[in-house]
């Protein structure tokens, strides 16, 4: 199965689709979860790994400031802050976060507009 073709059976839709959620990827075979998806299991190789929506609950890895807009589409929103999360099913994944953010918080995500695409947004968790 082409890439293409993997990507349109996927069932659920998410944030990469303009829709308000986070999808990673669950191996039937070995139990092993990913993100970003792929149409086989990065740990071991089984095919058609299973799609789960994530809770959007995580930790803060790492951050990074962003102080100097990179394009023009962003310079509205400088200062921003690009930021690891370990999230709460397993798997590490780079997003927008408030700026207040510290490694070590726990955060919550919402979804909002960054240069007119829908993207995941994380806050300190209440």
């Amino acid at each position: 199965m082409s890439g293409e073709q993997a990507l349109q059976d996927w069932t659920l839709p998410d944030w990469t689709r303009g829709e308000a959620a986070i999808v990673y990827q669950c191996c039937a075979a070995c139990g092993g979860v990913q993100y970003f998806r792929r149409s086989f299991c990065a740990a071991c190789g089984a095919p058609d790994p299973a799609d789960r929506r994530a809770s959007g609950e995580g930790t803060v890895y790492a951050t990074s400031l962003v102080c100097r807009a990179a394009t023009p589409e962003t310079r509205a929103h400088v200062p921003y802050n690009i930021i690891l999360v370990d999230t709460a099913e397993g798997f590490r994944m780079m997003a927008h976060g408030d700026n207040d953010l510290a490694i070590g918080d726990k955060v919550t995500a919402r979804f909002e507009l960054f240069t007119g695409r829908l993207v995941p947004y994380f806050a300190k968790a209440k």
